[in-house]
C-alpha cells in the first residue's frame, strides 16, 4: 500500500479535566518502575468502528471532547507533562508529572481515503496504520513538551479508528485499558461528573518501605540515559486462535506434562516459542528464550490496589536452548512458562526493584534479542467492551511502538470466550517460512 493515501490530520485541541481535584495540585512522583521506561516508546492502541447508518462526525467529536474532559477528572495526570528537578549540592535528579503547567492532554481528527477492508484484507497490517496514533517514534521522557495522553479519530470512508496513544512512563497496560475503559464508560452512560466511573484509579505511587517520595537519579542530563530506537523492516500479521484452538493446545500441555496447572496463556506461549524457534533454524545449541510481561499488583506483599495507576510490570522468561525446545514436546516449553510465573513472587520482585534503584532505565535495543520471543500486553483486558455509540469494534490495531523481530502482542478475540488474536512481528523471510509450518496453521484451524 505505498501508494495508498495517508492519514490527513484536519484539526487538532487540547482538553483539560473539567475541573481540576485538589490533589492534582501536588507533584505526582514516579516510582522506579515508571522512570525505567522514559527511553521506551508510548503505549499506541485502538480500536476500528464501522460507521453507522446514521452517521455524522461532528456530533462524535464534541461528544468525545466532553467525554475526555470528565473522565480527566479522575484521570488528572494524564493531562500533564513530565517536569525534571536538578539540582548540584546536593546532587538531585528526578522526573515527576506536573498535573496542572500544562495545556492538557490532545484530541486529533483526521481523515483517511481508504476502507475497512482496505485496512483489514491485506495479508500484512499495512503501514498505514501507524499514522492512526499521535507519538510516532516518540519517547517516554518527550513527554517534558508532547501530551502523555492523545486521542486520534480517523475517519474512514466507511469506518471510524479510535486510536489511543499514552506515555509509558506513566501508565502500563492495565493502567491503559483502566483509563480507556473508564473514557468508554463516561461516553456511554452520560453520568453525571459527580461520580462517573466506577473503578476509581489510585495515583499513590508504590516505593519500598523506606523509600520515595522520589527516586533520585545518577545522572545530570537527559542524554545520559534515553535512546532512539528505529526497528528494521518487519512483517506485521494478526493469526486468530478460537476457543476450541486455545482449549486444545492448553489440554496438549497439561496431558504431556501430568498435570492440570499450566495456564491457555502459558501453553500459547510455549507453542509460539517453539514455532518461531522452528522457522528461525538457528544452530542447535543457540540458547533462546520466551519473555511475558506479568503484572506485579497481586504478587507484592501485601498487594497493591487492582487499580493502583502506573507501572507495575516485569518480564519473567523460560529459557532453553534450540535442541531441548524442539527435541521436547509442548508440555516441556509450557512447563517451562509456568514455572517462570509461580516463581515470581515479592522476593523477586524486590529484589528487581533495588536493580532499579540504581537508576537503571530500559532501552529498546535492550528488549530486541533476535534469539527471543517476547509476548506483551494480555487477552484478559477489556478490549472489545469499549464503545463509542458506534457499536462493538471490528478490528484492534496497535502503532509503531515496540515492534521488533519475535514480539507477539496479545489481544482478546472478538467473539471472546478464551479466543484471542496475536499480532506477529517477524523478519519477513521468518513470517513466510511461519506461515508455511503445518504444525502452526493446524493449530490456528483446529
Amino acid at each position: 500500500m505505498a501508494s495508498s493515501p495517508t492519514v490527513q490530520h484536519i484539526s487538532d485541541c487540547f482538553i483539560k479535566p473539567l475541573y481540576y481535584p485538589e490533589e492534582s495540585k501536588k507533584p505526582v512522583y514516579l516510582s522506579s518502575w515508571d522512570l525505567a521506561m522514559l527511553s521506551v516508546q508510548y503505549i499506541q492502541k485502538g480500536l476500528l468502528f464501522t460507521k453507522p447508518s446514521s452517521f455524522q462526525l461532528d456530533p462524535l467529536l464534541q461528544n468525545l471532547k466532553e467525554s475526555l474532559s470528565i473522565t480527566l477528572i479522575h484521570f488528572y495526570p494524564l493531562a500533564g507533562r513530565l517536569s525534571t528537578l536538578k539540582q548540584e549540592n546536593p546532587h538531585i535528579y528526578t522526573v515527576f508529572i506536573d498535573c496542572i503547567n500544562s495545556p492538557g492532554a490532545r484530541l486529533i481528527h483526521a481523515n483517511l481515503d481508504l476502507t475497512i477492508s482496505d485496512i483489514l484484507n491485506p495479508k500484512d497490517v499495512p503501514l498505514v496504520v501507524q499514522s492512526f496514533f499521535d507519538h510516532d517514534r516518540a519517547i517516554n521522557h518527550d513527554g517534558h513538551e508532547l501530551s502523555l495522553l492523545t486521542i486520534q479519530v480517523t475517519e474512514l470512508i466507511d469506518g471510524v479508528f479510535i486510536g489511543c496513544s499514552i506515555n509509558h512512563a506513566v501508565a502500563d497496560g492495565s493502567s491503559f485499558w483502566h483509563f480507556f475503559n473508564s473514557f468508554s464508560q463516561v461516553f456511554k452512560q452520560k453520568q453525571s461528573i459527580i461520580n462517573p466511573i466506577s473503578k476509581l484509579p489510585i495515583f499513590n505511587h508504590w516505593f519500598p518501605e523506606g523509600k520515595g517520595p522520589f527516586i533520585n537519579l545518577p545522572y545530570t542530563h537527559h542524554d545520559q540515559f534515553i535512546s532512539r530506537y528505529e526497528a528494521p523492516h518487519m512483517t506485521e500479521r494478526f493469526f486468530h486462535f478460537s476457543t476450541k484452538s486455545i482449549k486444545k493446545l492448553k489440554a496438549k500441555a497439561n496431558q504431556e506434562c501430568n498435570t492440570i496447572k499450566i495456564s491457555s496463556l502459558q501453553a500459547l506461549s510455549a507453542h509460539m516459542w517453539r514455532s518461531i524457534t522452528r522457522v528461525r533454524k538457528f544452530p542447535c545449541d543457540q540458547m533462546t528464550s520466551c519473555r511475558m510481561a506479568i503484572n506485579n499488583r497481586a504478587r507484592l506483599e501485601p498487594p497493591l490496589p487492582e487499580y493502583y495507576f502506573g507501572n507495575c510490570i516485569q518480564t519473567v522468561r523460560g529459557i532453553a536452548s534450540v535442541s531441548e525446545l524442539l527435541d521436547n514436546d509442548l508440555g516441556w516449553a509450557a512447563w517451562k512458562m509456568h514455572q517462570a510465573v509461580v516463581n515470581h513472587k515479592d522476593k523477586e520482585i524486590r529484589e528487581w526493584v533495588e536493580k532499579l534503584e540504581s537508576g537503571m532505565v530500559y532501552q529498546l535495543r535492550g528488549f530486541f534479542d533476535p534469539f527471543s520471543v517476547m509476548m506483551g500486553s494480555s487477552p484478559r483486558f477489556d478490549m472489545y467492551g469499549n464503545e463509542f455509540g458506534l457499536g462493538k469494534g471490528v478490528a484492534l490495531r496497535s502503532g509503531y511502538a515496540h515492534k521488533f523481530d519475535g514480539k507477539v502482542t496479545l489481544y482478546e478475540g472478538i467473539e471472546g470466550d478464551g479466543s484471542m488474536d496475536l499480532e506477529v512481528c517477524l523478519l519477513p523471510d521468518f513470517m513466510a517460512s511461519l506461515e508455511s509450518d503445518k504444525e502452526f496453521m493446524d493449530s490456528l484451524s483446529s
